[in-house]
């Protein structure tokens, strides 16, 4: 049984203390692939170091997160984009749209997305897209473009907006709000949807899954996802494992052979 944190900023200051023994951790609970988020140039060296210096756990993205776009969010992606062609990036991301906390700059937000839109087919990688209040304005820019292959992370929406994701031929990434008691919406999406259109991430530190609600989320909660997402569905907990896990390989590893 092996499982993939698609999702994970263990670049950030949280884990500066003890990386080590998140890594070890997640490790000893099965966790055996870390996908690395980026939010923006400053981040870029951070995981491309952690990454270095845990290969074949650890695996980079590169992209401007929604909530790091400002009004030089055009030097940032000049300066992320020209990584691009020196790094093994395995996506785009995560970039997308948010209007949760302010709007001020929502209109670069919507531009900053659509070129890495554009990236990833240019590069011929998946996108992680984040959206938060922004489904349908998420949604124009995505249609607007040939871009077919990533992953909402962190999916919040309804079954209504989980059947166009699908649709559209992209993956729900799903966290540690499954494990909440009152989290119905999303329990209804992933009764819904196909297990083999489902990705596991935690978004560590944040939204640590029951019964460490509130606290720092790490990689090694991963099997308390998975073991939700396993009730939910009626599926056993190795089934859930091993198709999730095929699913992030072939979305974020194309080359690598699925176990």
């Amino acid at each position: 049984m092996i499982f993939c944190d698609t999702h994970t900023h263990l670049d950030l200051h949280d884990f500066s203390t003890d990386l080590p023994d998140v890594i070890r951790r997640a490790e000893e609970n099965e966790v055996k692939l870390l996908f690395l988020p980026n939010l923006d140039t400053e981040s870029l060296p951070r995981i491309h170091a952690i990454c270095e210096q845990y290969p074949g756990i650890c695996f980079p993205m590169a992209g401007l997160h929604p909530g790091s776009v400002t009004e030089n969010f055009e030097t940032e992606l000049s300066l992320i984009k020209a990584a691009l062609p020196l790094h093994d990036f395995c996506a785009i991301g995560e970039t997308g749209t948010d209007l949760y906390h302010d709007n001020t700059f929502f209109k670069q937000q919507q531009q900053a997305f659509l070129t890495q839109l554009l990236w990833a087919e240019e590069f011929n990688l998946p996108i992680v897209i984040h959206t938060r209040n922004s489904f349908r304005e998420t949604m124009d820019i995505l249609l607007g473009t040939n871009c077919r292959r990533g992953v909402f992370h962190c999916f919040s929406g309804n079954v209504d907006e989980a059947r166009e994701v699908l649709d559209l031929g992209f993956y729900l990434g799903i966290g540690g709000v499954v494990t909440f008691k009152n989290a119905k919406t999303l329990h209804d999406v992933v009764k819904f949807a196909p297990l083999d259109r489902l990705l596991l991430e935690t978004d560590a530190p944040f939204l640590a899954p029951a019964p460490h609600r509130g606290k720092r989320n790490e990689p090694a909660y991963i099997p308390l996802i998975a073991n939700a997402i396993s009730l939910l569905k009626g599926t056993s907990p190795l089934d859930t494992a091993n198709i999730t896990t095929a699913n992030a390989i072939r979305l974020f590893l194309k080359d690598a052979s699925c176990p």
